[in-house]
């Protein structure tokens, strides 16, 4: 693992990989987000193994998540940023964004989206701007698909 991919804080080692993923640690965070709650494991399995993932541990234990879903030539989606409570307000989540946008699958693309809630600032920083023409842009949204009725 790079050494710029650790970094200790708070007297905790933590770490960013590309190359590992706890399922179970990320259905447990994201099925508790605002964006997805409720979302059935098989399905965070599904969109983890079809994603390119930056995976945040601290120690061994999985403990944030941020996902792009990408062809790696022209276009990537970010989605699914979330670092666990227990490890918020220690700069992890816009490390480990700033971390996964050097990726070399994200490198000379035309074009990365996101949506947010309230997180803008964040995103901001690693040159993320408002949409110049959202007249454009059109979505097909299934509001609270994982909630059971």
């Amino acid at each position: 693992m790079s050494q710029s991919l650790m970094r200790d804080v708070d007297g905790r080692r933590y770490a960013i990989r590309f190359d590992a993923l706890d399922v179970d640690a990320v259905h447990a965070m994201l099925s508790r987000a605002y964006w997805c709650r409720g979302i059935p494991r098989e399905t965070v399995a599904k969109a983890m193994a079809n994603s390119l993932c930056a995976s945040l541990f601290c120690g061994d234990v999985q403990v944030g998540i941020a996902r792009w879903v990408t062809d790696r030539a022209t276009f990537a989606y970010l989605c699914d940023v979330f670092v666990h409570e227990d490890h918020r307000g220690l700069g992890l989540g816009d490390w480990l964004v700033g971390e996964g946008l050097k990726h070399p699958d994200l490198q000379g693309l035309r074009r990365q989206l996101l949506f947010t809630a309230d997180m803008h600032r964040l995103y901001a920083r690693h040159g993320f701007e408002p949409l110049a023409t959202p007249e454009r842009g059109m979505e097909i949204v299934r509001p609270n698909l994982y909630q059971t009725p």
